[in-house]
């Protein structure tokens, strides 16, 4: 089984004015700790919520330091269960993000694909045998048939050049 974990992330942000400028640096610097061990993993703005119900903006700033709200998304492959996909998630992620707190939000099933890439190979080769090649054709016809006499004028000036 296969399944698609998203991770939040508390990125802390120093020395920043507005939260578009925090969110910019905070998704610049958990790229560069997670490449190039981690780069399929997705980096995304995360959601937040009032206790009201309303939404906030994903970063936090006081006094030019910032606390961003991220979302990492990853395919975790081979797995049991949702609970194992959340752990190798949580431990992968975790362990290049250090002093960064993890939270796992969601674990989705990612449904099997080996039926679909069955069909879509099936319909490929039927193509392939409606193809009907002539290879009866040989060098020798195409320049009975009106092949162009601009390779042996070609040719001369060539010799001619390098001598």
């Amino acid at each position: 089984m296969n399944c698609r974990v998203v991770v939040e992330a508390a990125v802390p942000v120093f020395d920043v004015e507005t939260e578009d400028e925090a969110i910019r640096i905070a998704i610049s610097k958990t790229g560069e700790m997670l490449n190039p061990d981690l780069n399929y993993v997705e980096i995304n703005m995360g959601k937040r919520t009032s206790p009201s119900g309303e939404e906030l903006p994903p970063a936090f700033i006081a006094a030019d330091e910032a606390l961003v709200a991220l979302e990492l998304e990853m395919t975790v492959f081979n797995v049991e269960r949702e609970e194992h996909a959340s752990r190798i998630a949580r431990k992968e992620i975790g362990q290049r993000l250090e002093n960064i707190p993890l939270e796992v939000k969601q674990v989705d099933v990612i449904e099997d694909e080996d039926d679909e890439d069955e069909t879509a190979t099936d319909d490929t080769d039927d193509e392939d045998e409606d193809l009907e090649f002539d290879d009866t054709e040989s060098v020798d016809d195409v320049d009975d048939e009106g092949g162009s006499d601009d390779d042996e004028e070609i040719l001369p000036e060539f010799e001619d050049l390098v001598e």
